[in-house]
């Protein structure tokens, strides 16, 4: 044997044994860590820990972790064991392209709920298509998201069913009839701006549309414009650190609207941020956690014992996206095809958010409610 084919000996036979190790870790993978008998399941999450949006993506995890946590606890799942796995994007498309690529090639996830933003899960939904790793997003509301992707549902409703549901409550309730809309540019607001504006344009009148980025500062330039064109409501189709400072700069120069929004801003931090700019705000949203239905209180119990704080439809939303993949599990069974059959098939699931079905193009259907800012918390009004 030559010294070159020695060498390519040695070589095959490291790569042989590597084959057999990573074939052991993905065997012992599907064992629970206590070393008893029985399946692992595990949940990936992806969205923003750190960052701007970071308040969203932490009540993800979070509500997932709760689901997760009586699922094993309750036992209601025979010898499966489901594990959680979350990685932080940063609210950044391409690292959740990242995160996607590693929870399903390194960490072996069979499921995974998120992305959280409507980027993100754009960026991720073509990877785990080609994976054929099954995906639910609890808060991604791009218009047409899931559509031609068999792998990709949502438990939220639609920016288009959200925006335009808004613009007719303004019109026919608030009795508003001129509208400025001021959104950020990325695929959130944008597929905000365009349901709100169409709704809006066919019921009232649109007087001003101004665009802002993510992470901007100041809005004065824009909102001068604003109120140049003399409306008496301000659509704000974004975030809610942006949303609240929109606000604020708006009650400085005098402008005095009335502030809509979307799921955006139903977030706590959206009223410890904007104080009194922000009172009065009418948002839609998919959860109310004053609910006094069981199941509701139920849940709001037990992230305030966990967590200190009061859940918000990101932590509800993603609570019943897990639920919705654990009832897949225990219908079809715990492999990933299995799990995207199950989720698929859902059907009247008694969330803590709504009746929940998926249709046949993975995107929810369930009812839209509309909040709003009093006395520094958000009350339900539809």
């Amino acid at each position: 044997m030559t010294k070159r084919n020695k060498k390519m000996f040695m070589l095959v036979g490291v790569f042989m044994c590597l084959a057999m190790l990573l074939a052991i870790a993905g065997c012992d993978s599907k064992k629970p860590a206590n070393g008893e008998e029985g399946t692992v399941v595990k949940i990936g999450t992806v969205g923003p820990l750190t960052g701007g949006a970071a308040n969203y993506g932490i009540n993800v995890q979070r509500g997932v972790e709760i689901a997760v946590e009586e699922a094993n606890a309750s036992g209601e799942l025979g010898d499966i064991t489901l594990e959680l796995i979350s990685e932080d994007t940063g609210g950044d498309w391409s690292a959740a392209a990242n995160a996607f690529t590693k929870l399903i090639e390194i960490d072996g996830v069979d499921v995974i709920v998120g992305a959280v933003l409507s980027s993100e899960t754009q960026a991720g939904g073509p990877i785990a298509m080609e994976a054929k790793i099954p995906t639910i997003s609890p808060s991604s509301t791009a218009k047409d998201l899931t559509k031609g992707n068999p792998y990709l549902f949502r438990n939220c409703l639609s920016d288009e069913v959200q925006a335009a549901q808004l613009a007719e409550y303004a019109v026919k309730e608030l009795g508003l009839k001129k509208f400025a809309i001021f959104y950020t540019n990325n695929d959130y607001g944008v597929s905000l701006k365009d349901a709100f504006e169409a709704k809006a344009r066919e019921l009232a009148e649109v007087v001003a549309v101004e665009v802002f980025m993510d992470g901007d500062e100041s809005f004065k330039p824009q909102l001068t414009k604003i109120k140049e064109s003399n409306p008496d409501s301000l659509y704000i189709a974004g975030y809610y650190t942006e949303a609240a400072k929109i606000a604020q700069q708006a009650k400085e120069m005098g402008l005095n609207v009335q502030l809509l929004g979307a799921d955006g801003l139903c977030n706590v931090a959206y009223i410890d941020i904007g104080g009194e700019a922000v009172e009065g705000t009418y948002a839609t949203s998919g959860f109310y956690p004053d609910d006094p239905t069981p199941a509701v209180q139920n849940f709001v119990t037990a992230y305030k014992n966990k967590y200190g704080e009061e859940p918000d439809m990101f932590a509800a939303q993603a609570y019943d996206a897990a639920w919705i993949v654990i009832n897949a599990i225990k219908s079809k069974g715990p492999n990933p095809e299995q799990i995207r059959e199950g989720i698929a098939a859902t059907k009247d699931f008694p969330g803590i958010t709504g009746k929940t079905s998926i249709d046949e193009e993975g995107d929810t259907i369930k009812d839209v409610i509309i909040l709003k800012v009093e006395g520094g918390k958000f009350t339900r009004v539809r």
